[in-house]
């Protein structure tokens, strides 16, 4: 089998620690991303979840976003409806069932 190079850039303190780690499982880091690069083609997927960290909601934020959602239903209300007539829909909507007028 042909052997190719892959280079990857880390930082140097990672590294460190990932030598010494794969030092421990008795494998080079080199073993080490051979068998995750197996395991991803094995699997078709990364073996395991990467999750991007929940962003931080401040206040202002919030209150950003509320104010943005409010313009936009003030925009897309529906003009000529009473709140009746509104809560009517809604509830045809949730039960399936259709306007018969």
């Amino acid at each position: 089998m042909a052997q190719a190079t892959f280079s990857v850039r880390m930082d140097e303190t990672l590294k460190k620690q990932f030598d010494i780690l794969c030092a421990d499982f008795g494998m080079t880091a080199s073993t080490a991303i051979n068998v995750f690069a197996r395991a991803v083609v094995r699997e078709r997927k990364i073996p395991f979840e990467i999750v991007s960290p929940e962003p931080e909601i401040t206040r202002e934020k919030a209150m950003q976003a509320f104010m943005e959602l409010r313009v936009q239903a003030e925009k897309n209300f529906p003009k000529g409806m009473t709140l009746e007539e509104i809560n009517e829909e809604i509830r045809q909507a949730r039960c399936g069932e259709e306007d018969v007028k």
